[in-house]
């Protein structure tokens, strides 16, 4: 089956997906619905501190600075010889 130069890209999909059998058919639907999902507009990210705001929780700088501190604290700095 060849595309005719007249027809559009939307036409010369749904003539190609016609000729498919019905299982092949399912298979272009999840592709396009892949394809939505890629190029679909993201979900805004919620404001951590919006998430919260009603707990009264308060977290500052040193907070997380002390977090910081605790996590990598005894993280190595440099590797044992041979563990390049």
């Amino acid at each position: 089956m060849e595309v005719v130069p007249h027809m559009t890209i939307e036409e010369a999909i749904a003539e190609k997906v016609r000729a498919l059998p019905p299982e092949r058919q399912r298979e272009v639907l999840d592709f396009v619905e892949f394809l939505e999902g890629r190029t679909g507009r993201k979900q805004p990210r919620e404001n951590v501190k919006g998430l919260w705001v009603d707990l009264g929780v308060t977290i500052t700088e040193e907070d997380i600075a002390e977090v910081r501190r605790k996590m990598w604290g005894n993280f190595p700095r440099e590797f044992p010889a041979g563990d390049k």
